[in-house]
């Protein structure tokens, strides 16, 4: 049954919830800025951030980028990382520097002191896998990883 409520002279037409609950969009979107409110906050505790995060940790896999291959790999779009990486570049994390064969693109690399951060950091990342992983069996995991992907793929087909 279809309410409606006016207010201001406006009317709001509310339909009433689903017998199954809320919305999985507006449940998965809640839980996924709860978790990563708690991700960034385990994170910051030990120094970093999520786009920290994800800046040293893929620079650990690959040691030297370009800025755009290290945008396009991380998620972050040109702009934000430049200020991410100028930031990292004055803690003494990255180190900058024109490539020698196109001296359009910088490369990025870490120091030592990014390589000793992203150790801490991923200690501060188990730790918190292993908090998210709390009450969940391996069988329980896997499936919510399974039922994440099938909707990241439901939605992907249609953008």
């Amino acid at each position: 049954m279809t309410t409606n409520t006016v207010r201001a002279g406006v009317v709001f037409t509310m339909s009433p919830m689903r017998s199954d609950g809320p919305p999985l969009g507006l449940l998965l979107a809640t839980a996924s800025k709860a978790v990563g409110r708690a991700f960034n906050a385990a994170l910051a505790e030990s120094g970093g951030s999520i786009p920290i995060w994800l800046i040293l940790n893929a620079l650990k896999k690959e040691s030297r980028r370009t800025q755009l291959d290290l945008a396009r790999a991380v998620g972050i779009e040109g702009p934000t990382l430049t200020r991410h990486l100028d930031g990292m570049e004055r803690a003494g994390l990255v180190r900058r520097q024109r490539a020698a064969l196109d001296r359009r693109a910088v490369q990025v690399e870490l120091t030592r002191a990014g390589h000793a951060l992203h150790g801490r950091l991923l200690k501060a990342v188990i730790a918190f896998n292993q908090r998210l992983h709390a009450g969940l069996g391996d069988e329980e995991a896997e499936t919510l990883r399974g039922l994440l992907r099938r909707l990241q793929e439901n939605v992907a087909e249609r953008a």
